[in-house]
């Protein structure tokens, strides 16, 4: 005859049931684990939800793992593998993963002094991501977050992390209103390293020249 929902329940509380149940679980989370290893090498130890989705995990794993003292969490959808040493730029590549979208960058101040191009010292860290999108999280007190239409002409890559080009992160310095001689100190600093050219330079110069005065 049909098997009742009783019958089900009472085999799902057995001892062998939940026995493989939770060995499968167990091993589940050891070969996500192994699978994430290489994002969190390309992310300073992070990984995130996005991550464990794009690897066809379920809802939910990373929590588990971190429950079992695999991982690390660190913020809403971000956890850390704890074995991986800690390093001063972290914060940054936290930043960027914490907006969740695809196309954030580290930009405007933040460019500029992890490019050290001018003696700049933010105290927020800056971060673009594209019009459109919006961050729905908790935790971003740390950061100020811009909406911008970037091209891939406009980013590069500073230790690893996306970042907005030395010429991008000097126009939304202009745009935003950094100080006149720090945006110059931050032209020359970037025409000595041959990373904007003098067509550039020239055209930045002529901007300061007529929006501050």
């Amino acid at each position: 005859g049909a098997i009742s929902i009783h019958q089900v329940v009472r085999c799902a509380k057995s001892k062998p049931f939940m026995a493989h149940f939770l060995h499968t679980n167990y091993l589940r989370g050891i070969v996500l684990r192994k699978d994430l290893w290489d994002a969190a090498l390309d992310q300073y130890g992070y990984v995130t939800e996005r991550d464990a989705r794009n690897l066809g995990a379920a809802p939910g794993e990373l929590a588990r793992l971190a429950r079992r003292d695999k991982l690390e969490r660190v913020g809403h959808g971000i956890y850390r593998f704890p074995e991986l040493p800690a390093t001063e730029r972290d914060e940054y590549m936290l930043a960027v993963l914490w907006a969740n979208t695809p196309g954030a960058a580290l930009s405007h101040d933040t460019a500029l002094a992890v490019y050290e191009l001018c003696d700049i010292n933010p105290d927020r860290i800056h971060v673009t991501i594209p019009k459109g999108h919006r961050v729905n999280k908790r935790g971003g007190g740390a950061y100020i977050l811009h909406h911008a239409r970037l091209t891939e002409a406009d980013l590069s890559w500073w230790q690893g992390i996306r970042t907005v080009t030395e010429k991008t992160a000097i126009q939304q310095g202009i745009d935003t209103g950094v100080p006149a001689h720090l945006l110059r100190a931050a032209i020359d600093t970037a025409r000595e390293r041959g990373r904007i050219t003098i067509a550039e330079a020239t055209g930045l110069t002529t901007q300061i020249e007529t929006t501050y005065v």
